[in-house]
């Protein structure tokens, strides 16, 4: 899961409340749909930020909630407002995120470089989503490399 560290930081997170706080704001339907059938409570989250100086992996949360509608697009006052959606169908979810661990951050260049992640949904060039799926063998090899 990607944010902004102006946004949302690992530091924010860990800052929160029983360290949980809700992921809303997502505006793209494929990442929506990863959220709504692929997140299950309990599974694991990569922390990343992005649009920063130096981008990579700040740390490990979990999914803390099944997903649900998200707030803000019913709020007209909101930059993520959605004219089109309404209490009967929405169209955008959140899901609450729990922060496990703050990492020394695992920057972008090195997850290129780690040959485990070379088909990372992440990694591909163009790839602008802010949640993406990790398989099994990449949550492991970036596990591994966060422990160094």
């Amino acid at each position: 899961m990607k944010s902004e560290p102006t946004e949302v930081s690992i530091d924010d997170l860990m800052a929160a409340p029983g360290h949980t706080m809700p992921w809303f704001g997502v505006r793209n339907y494929q990442a929506r749909n990863f959220m709504r059938d692929g997140m299950r409570e309990g599974d694991g989250v990569l922390f990343y930020h992005s649009s920063c100086a130096q981008p990579g992996v700040a740390g490990v949360a979990e999914v803390a909630s099944t997903a649900y509608p998200d707030h803000s697009q019913f709020e007209r006052d909101s930059h993520y407002f959605d004219p089109k959606a309404t209490q009967e169908q929405p169209r955008w979810v959140s899901v609450d995120v729990r922060g496990l661990k703050k990492t020394a951050l695992l920057p972008l260049l090195e997850l290129r470089q780690m040959p485990a992640l070379e088909d990372m949904l992440l990694l591909k060039k163009g790839s602008r989503l802010s949640i993406t799926p990790v398989t099994p063998a990449q949550w492991q090899a970036i596990q591994a490399r966060l422990k160094d």
